[in-house]
């Protein structure tokens, strides 16, 4: 499975990578877009030296975080949004009837390896930061932990996004909420929302794992809303649940899909 998988992306970066010109400024472009964000958080500290307690480099550190495990989930599952359009076209049944998943080959369908600009520019945001807090390995450890789990959050929450466009199938950028509407939400310190909210993004969808409670503790940092420091270690655990709970909604929406008879 997970060899189709890259066999399918590579297939569609070959046939990206046939026009080198093309393919190499779509990456820089890619790569600027994603720099804008960036330059928002400068202008900002332009004119203030914290953000609700946050440093500039601390800001930076939790943005690479969590747009690096965005930008990954971005560019490697987020085609499992097109669900609606493959609905409404009739294709989808294609997808059902092949000797493959159709996750996988959802996700992998008009696969954009020029995305990969976006990615570069994230790990190079958390790359400066950390160097610039000059992080120790005693807690920097949690760094690789805390990608992996944003990744399998996001991952789920596109799996999610995508079973809902079984239902709401004129509605794609609703449920588009759930993802771009989590990077935007997850790129500066929690501690600049209501408490309410942060509440409801650490106990009901765990987007507070992906770069606020193990970053807290990389940072060394308590927690402004007084959350145990055990939180900070369960970010595995949230991204597992989450997954498990995409999975079978997932697995639901294709049980309950109805062909199109095309």
């Amino acid at each position: 499975m997970v060899k189709t998988y890259f066999l399918l992306l590579w297939t569609w970066t070959r046939a990206a990578a046939a026009y080198p010109v093309s393919f190499v400024m779509m990456v820089v472009l890619g790569f600027v877009i994603a720099a804008i964000d960036v330059g928002v958080i400068l202008i900002i500290f332009a004119n203030t030296t914290s953000l609700a307690g946050f440093s500039r480099e601390e800001v930076l550190f939790l943005y690479g975080a969590a747009n690096l495990a965005f930008t990954i989930c971005d560019t490697f599952v987020s085609n499992l949004d097109r669900v609606s359009g493959h609905i409404k076209a009739g294709t989808l049944d294609t997808f059902l009837i092949r000797p493959v998943g159709a996750w996988i080959q959802l996700a992998t369908d008009r696969f954009m390896a020029t995305r990969i600009g976006r990615i570069i520019q994230a790990a190079l945001v958390l790359g400066y930061a950390v160097a610039a807090l000059g992080l120790g390995w005693e807690r920097a450890w949690m760094i690789p932990v805390m990608v992996v789990t944003g990744v399998v959050i996001f991952a789920s929450l596109w799996t999610i996004a995508g079973a809902l466009q079984f239902v709401l199938t004129d509605a794609p950028e609703v449920v588009n909420s759930l993802t771009y509407g989590s990077s935007q939400l997850t790129q500066y310190p929690f501690s600049v929302y209501a408490r309410d909210l942060v509440r409801g993004v650490t106990y009901v969808l765990p987007l507070a794992f992906v770069n606020w409670q193990p970053g807290l503790y990389v940072l060394g940092r308590d927690d402004p809303f007084g959350t145990p420091a055990f939180m900070r270690f369960l970010g595995p655990a949230a991204a597992l649940v989450l997954a498990l709970v995409a999975a079978l909604i997932w697995r639901q929406g294709i049980r309950h899909y109805r062909s199109t008879g095309s």
